[in-house]
């Protein structure tokens, strides 16, 4: 009896590592010391850093992987692994420097593990960030064929006086959002659930996503903030705090972004929501507090700052092709989330 016959290819690991190597190493920043497969990843400190503060992230995809292997589309979930992560590590306002990755299946299917990998990079591209390393683990019997998990984890770096949270924020400050791509990566579950409750197919076109399939909608990677935030910010365009909205919607996250004592007094006629989260409430099977405590609905990042500031704020965001809106303002409160309906 060998590892192969207990169902594990080290032949075919061996091999997937040299098929990804390239991409991977095209990711390197300078401050990367190590290539790829040795046991662990080396990165200097960038230069110019005083005071620097690391600043760790760590997230997953969730079960927006069951629609990717369900629609055999695996080309863009890697952009929403290292979305979760960037955009975390970012509401500080550091830069991420580097990402590694956490890859388990059954059974290696190199055709589409490569596919997860090229997303990992083109995530990891648009955030600016070195893909250092990762794990590849094959567990037969523990997943389907077919079947596999990601987990992510990300450094960043900032100087410890620009290190943003919730101290900076002040009662009047105005609240800008940035709109999402759609889900994201959070509240999957649940528009499974509803999928499977209204006998829908994921190739099935309703009229409110004007042509695109339920799954075509819903694999819409989540968008990376990193580069215009980090540009702002380089600008010095005054940001109080941010906020990125993830499992648990706006109600959630925005809260996270404040003082003792501070609320979001919020508008919720102030932002267009993307075509998907029009479908779901037009089904008319999940109820307005649901929708706010699980989904981002259509803003996937928020900017806090003064309401001198605003104008340029917006003025910027629309030079980065990134609709922007002002949402809310900071009330006296006790932190939970007001809205205005």
């Amino acid at each position: 009896m060998d590892y192969r016959e207990a169902g594990v290819d080290i032949e075919a690991g061996q091999a997937f590592i040299q098929q990804i190597r390239k991409s991977v190493e095209s990711t390197f920043r300078p401050e990367v010391l190590s290539g790829l497969g040795g046991f662990s990843g080396y990165f200097e400190l960038p230069s110019g850093y005083q005071n620097p503060v690391l600043v760790s992230g760590t997230d997953g995809v969730g079960t927006k992987l069951k629609i990717a292997q369900a629609m055999n589309f695996h080309q863009t979930i890697g952009i929403d692994l290292v979305a979760m992560s960037v955009n975390d590590v970012l509401t500080s306002g550091a830069e991420p420097l580097f990402f590694l990755d956490y890859l388990a299946t059954g059974k290696l299917l190199p055709q589409h593990l490569v596919q997860v990998v090229e997303g990992i990079v083109e995530g990891c591209r648009l955030s600016g960030c070195a893909l250092l390393g990762g794990e590849t683990a094959e567990m037969p019997g523990f997943y389907q064929l077919g079947e596999y998990d990601l987990a992510g984890f990300c450094v960043g770096v900032v100087e410890k006086e620009r290190l943003l949270n919730a101290s900076q924020v002040a009662i009047g400050d105005m609240v800008i959002g940035l709109a999402s791509s759609g889900l994201h990566s959070n509240g999957f579950s649940l528009v499974r659930k509803l999928v499977a409750t209204e006998g829908l197919d994921w190739n099935d076109r309703p009229k409110a996503l004007a042509g695109q399939s339920i799954g075509e909608a819903l694999l819409t990677p989540t968008r990376i903030y990193v580069d215009p935030i980090l540009r702002a910010i380089r600008a010095d365009l005054p940001i109080h705090a941010m906020a990125h909205i993830t499992g648990g919607g706006l109600s959630e996250n925005l809260p996270r972004s404040l003082n003792s004592e501070q609320s979001i007094k919020l508008n919720p006629t102030d932002w267009t929501m993307p075509p998907i989260f029009r479908w779901i409430k037009e089904t008319d099977k999940i109820d307005r507090k649901s929708m706010r405590e699980t989904f981002n609905l259509g803003i996937g990042f928020a900017v806090i700052a003064s309401p001198e500031t605003v104008d340029d704020l917006i003025k910027y965001f629309a030079t980065q092709k990134i609709p922007a809106y002002v949402i809310g303002r900071v009330v006296p409160g006790n932190g939970e989330l007001q809205w205005s309906d």
